[in-house]
């Protein structure tokens, strides 16, 4: 019986052991998982607290884009942390002693007496831009596998280690190639003194002085396209001061531009990161800025082609779509050398018809154009589509899929046809007898639809010259999808119903799609009334002309 009992101990310590054995195999990776994941969460709340409290514009990265080096320990490092505004790259375990140990861009300079009138380089040591050459000696920089060598983060000068003297440290930063873009730290620090005294000599600040000082700044909406805003924020905090380039997705453009009331009157370039909607936005805070008095300080706009359809910047020489081809440096150069023109801006009125009494009219605001028709039902499908799914649009290439697949659809649908027994049209008073039609666009600049010059057509035909800047509106009609095509790769021309000042369609019947510069919406029975509201200042760039542009200007 003894040995019986102990027979059955044997397998029942066995089966034991086996137990907490398998217990162990399972619980000891588990427990070493969930102490890594405590421990890396812990390390990036340090990491996060130490960005919220830094003067740095910190951004964490898994890989950098070049050979990096660590600014406090001088390794290499392969993912880190680096500043957006100075450029500084640091290990995640030196990134305290960095944030403590070096100062970033000041935007305004502070505990100075009097008001100075320069200031001295800031130098970021090692990871100088590739293919620098040295202020100094005038040879490359950067080229040892160690951190190197010396760069200014106003002027963008590089110099060596054994270049650098003790002269260099204290000269007066020139701001370099963009000074006449850049607004230096001291040039706010003594307008804001001034204001504090309630002084207006601020003709006298340094630069205000300067005859081709024309400070820039940069409105940049990061959810515009193809999601290159981010980017080019940091590119642009590089070079300029900081305090001149704005985020939209985070302050709207009227607090934006209040800056302009801190700089000379009628000097200010505004450079608008975005689609046609986004310059649409920053024009409207500009119409507030006249409400409030501050005519003077209005600035001059630029585009920066960020959007799908990007029509305006087309129109205004800044080309179809920007994909980061051309670099931030040039695109700064092109924004010096563009010349002001004008771009008349409409108000379309939308009163619904038996509510004149009970309901107020819509009132919309044009740039580009307005349309009834086969592109706006495009517009209005991809705009619900978006709205449901956005994350799938952030690819330009995705958006003209998506428009191409409602236009293919509308072809064999023809949901808009007989428009002509729908519609009335009036142009300066006059009626208009309309053919066969499916739609209607009323267009105030050249281009349409992505790049297409709707007005001219084929360019086959004698037409009145259309511009953007002399109070007409351009009015054409389409028989539909299938014709717009056409128009667009240059097979037809539009039917062109007229030019005028003012428009007025009256839909008798029936619901229709219409938009606005892209903002599209499904109306029933309305008047539609189109007439000039004021003129916006822009820039044109003549380097972006397509062959296209070339003839027009050729026929002016």
């Amino acid at each position: 019986a003894a040995m019986e009992g102990s027979g059955d101990a044997a397998p029942a310590v066995a089966d034991w052991r086996l137990a907490v054995g398998t217990l162990c195999s399972v619980l000891l990776p588990v427990l070493i998982t969930a102490w890594c994941s405590f421990q890396r969460s812990r390390r990036q709340l340090l990491i996060r607290d130490i960005f919220r409290k830094s003067k740095h514009d910190w951004h964490y990265t898994d890989l950098f884009g070049q050979p990096s080096y660590c600014c406090v320990c001088a390794q290499h490092i392969l993912r880190g942390a680096f500043c957006g505004c100075c450029g500084l790259r640091v290990s995640e375990r030196c990134l305290k002693k960095a944030d403590q140990r070096f100062l970033c861009k000041e935007i305004m300079m502070r505990g100075t007496a009097g008001a100075p009138s320069s200031m001295p380089h800031h130098w970021i040591r090692g990871n100088v831009p590739l293919c620098s050459c040295c202020m100094v000696c005038k040879q490359q920089c950067g080229t040892q596998p160690k951190l190197c060598d010396y760069r200014c983060v106003w002027c963008q000068y590089t110099v060596h280690d054994e270049c650098m003297v003790d002269c260099l440290r204290t000269e007066d930063c020139t701001f370099g190639e963009f000074k006449d873009l850049i607004i230096p730290p001291y040039y706010l620090s003594a307008i804001n003194q001034m204001r504090k005294e309630k002084r207006s000599s601020s003709e006298k600040v340094v630069p205000y002085d300067r005859k081709h000082w024309m400070p820039v700044m940069v409105l940049a909406n990061t959810r515009s396209g193809n999601n290159m805003g981010e980017t080019l924020l940091g590119e642009f905090k590089m070079l300029l001061n900081p305090v001149q380039v704005f985020d939209l997705s985070k302050i709207g453009p009227a607090k934006a531009l209040q800056l302009c009331t801190w700089l000379p009157c009628n000097s200010v370039r505004v450079l608008v990161c975005g689609g046609d909607g986004t310059v649409g936005w920053v024009l409207d805070a500009i119409d507030e800025m006249k409400i409030k008095g501050q005519e003077r300080y209005i600035p001059q706009v630029a585009v920066l082609p960020l959007g799908t359809g990007n029509d305006l910047s087309n129109t205004l020489g800044w080309g179809a779509g920007y994909a980061g081809e051309v670099p931030v440096e040039q695109i700064l150069r092109n924004v010096m050398e563009a010349d002001g023109v004008k771009l008349d801006r409409w108000k379309v009125q939308v009163t619904n018809k038996g509510y004149y009494n009970l309901r107020k009219p819509k009132v919309f605001t044009m740039n580009n154009y307005f349309s009834i028709g086969p592109d706006a039902l495009m517009a209005l499908n991809f705009h619900a589509h978006r709205e449901k799914t956005p994350s799938l649009f952030s690819s330009r290439i995705i958006n003209k899929a998506v428009y191409f697949f409602y236009g293919t659809k509308d072809c064999l649908v023809q949901e808009c046809k007989d428009l002509n027994k729908k519609i009335e049209l009036e142009l300066d008073g006059e009626r208009i007898e309309l053919p066969n039609l499916e739609g209607i666009i009323v267009l105030n600049i050249g281009y349409w639809g992505g790049g297409c010059r709707l007005w001219e057509g084929m360019g086959d035909e004698p037409y009145p010259l259309a511009r953007h800047d002399d109070g007409l509106l351009e009015v054409v009609g389409v028989h539909g999808s299938f014709h717009c095509a056409q128009i667009q790769v240059k097979l037809a021309n539009p039917v062109r119903l007229g030019q005028a000042h003012t428009v007025r369609l009256i839909l008798k019947s029936s619901k229709m799609p219409m938009q606005v510069d892209g903002e599209p919406w499904a109306q029933g029975p309305c008047t539609v009334t189109i007439t000039h509201k004021t003129h916006a200042l822009m820039l044109y760039h003549s380097g972006e002309q397509t062959d296209d542009d070339d003839a027009s200007s050729l026929s002016e």
